[in-house]
């Protein structure tokens, strides 16, 4: 107290005005709180903050106060994350409108198991590949009873187009299909690399294990993922219904270039619902020790060790929730069925992939790399891997994906050649470096 009175007099003192002196001191007290009052906003971003008017700050504070919830415990990542301890009764989920009766599901489903002559089994030949987990695991951990959750600030959601776009994807429809052709349409400069189911029976989930790199992003508005599509409904309408799970570099989303364990959803094909991770209410989180949005390590490096992540999205069989697992039996948590309307019974489609932004449609193409940079003819340890794809059928076990094809919109700019063998199953490589000599 004693510090804060000299401060104050010497203010005064060089002011020279007794009367204005106690006013600009509250006003600069009043400044000081309302900053730090906004959760997640450091004081090196208060100048970007200062930057918006006042009522869009206030708009994007009480949004935020919506989906960072109050923790009983928050965590220091390394990596600069805040992670925060939710309880899991109070968690953004449910706060949709659909789920204001909802019960959080305790009972894990059924999980589903490889049905076939073999069990397949994880690849660790010289133990080339490994698992990859989380940043913030080397610090801290949430207790029983809540959800981790990464604390949004001022700055991502300044990053984003508008606060209605922050948390959503860019108008992007994955693949459409016309008989057995692909008909592709890329919005807004969205480029694939996939695999995808080609009969049109009824899926129940899949599966499959990745490995992870740090793609070189062009710019702050593209992107570079990998991941798995569960589809239902029109792809050339409103109502495609979309479930997608995966890693990601995302620089407008998350304010760095490290890749990131994701989530997404949608009920009408992009336009209004849904988000990544917990951004809005939808996903319910059940797991205490994975944070949907937080940074993955270690990475896979060329011509070195490779990590991976294995994602298994399913449906269960008595509730019709579609749960998710992280790992080789981590439950994550699920998407309640009332969120869908075709995915409320099952899905038609699944793809397995990667993705890019190309912010210059009929320009130069970008740089931006897909997976790990380099093509999918570079092979193991160089180019990006998906093994081991596997469908969830109707009595909800695990089929090896047999029946796929393969699509690249530019294959001079990103390809991908699918393989088989008694270790990976189903797999293939994928990738590539945007721009280069053929890819203009």
């Amino acid at each position: 107290m004693k510090v804060e009175r000299r401060k104050r007099a010497g203010v005064c003192t060089m002011l020279h005005s007794p009367t204005l002196c106690p006013l600009l001191f509250s006003l600069l007290l009043l400044f000081i709180f309302f900053g730090d009052s906004i959760r997640g906003v450091s004081a090196s971003n208060h100048t970007s903050a200062r930057r918006v008017t006042t009522l869009k700050l206030a708009r994007i504070q009480r949004h935020l106060e919506k989906i960072n919830k109050l923790g009983v415990r928050s965590i220091e990542s390394p990596d600069g994350d805040i992670i925060d301890c939710v309880p899991r009764h109070k968690q953004p989920a449910l706060d949709h409108t659909l789920l204001k009766d909802h019960k959080i599901q305790r009972v894990a489903p059924k999980r589903p198991k490889f049905k076939g002559e073999r069990a397949l089994r994880n690849y660790n030949a010289s133990d080339a590949a490994r698992r990859a987990w989380q940043a913030w695991h080397h610090v801290g951990h949430c207790p029983r009873g809540t959800v981790p959750i990464r604390r949004s600030s001022v700055d991502d959601v300044l990053r984003a187009k508008s606060l209605f776009h922050f948390g959503k994807k860019k108008m992007d429809i994955p693949l459409a299909r016309k008989a057995d052709a692909p008909d592709v349409v890329s919005g807004n400069g969205h480029e694939h690399a996939i695999a995808y189911t080609t009969n049109t029976g009824e899926v129940y989930g899949a599966k499959a294990t990745i490995n992870v790199w740090d793609p070189s992003v062009q710019v702050d508005n593209e992107f570079s993922l990998s991941q798995i599509w569960i589809l239902s409904g029109s792809f050339d309408g409103s109502d495609l219904n979309s479930i997608e799970a995966g890693w990601q570099v995302s620089p407008e989303l998350y304010g760095d270039s490290r890749p990131r364990l994701f989530t997404y959803w949608t009920s009408d094909a992009y336009q209004a619902t849904g988000c990544y991770n917990l951004l809005c209410s939808g996903f319910i989180q059940t797991n205490n020790r994975i944070a949907i949005g937080a940074a993955i390590s270690p990475v896979s490096s060329f011509s070195s060790r490779q990590y991976d992540i294995t994602i298994l999205i399913w449906k269960d069989p008595k509730l019709g929730n579609w749960w998710m697992s992280f790992g080789d039996s981590m439950l994550v948590g699920y998407w309640p069925a009332e969120l869908f309307t075709h995915l409320s019974d099952h899905a038609t489609m699944v793809e397995w992939g990667g993705e890019v932004v190309n912010m210059r449609p009929g320009g130069e193409h970008t740089s931006t790399h897909m997976g790990s940079g380099h093509f999918a003819g570079d092979g193991f340890g160089k180019a990006s891997y998906f093994r081991n794809l596997e469908i969830v059928d109707g009595d909800n076990s695990l089929i090896s994906a047999q029946a796929i094809a393969t699509l690249a919109e530019n294959t001079k700019c990103y390809d991908i050649k699918s393989f088989s063998n008694f270790d990976w199953g189903t797999y293939f490589y994928y990738g590539g470096p945007g721009n280069n000599p053929q890819c203009r």
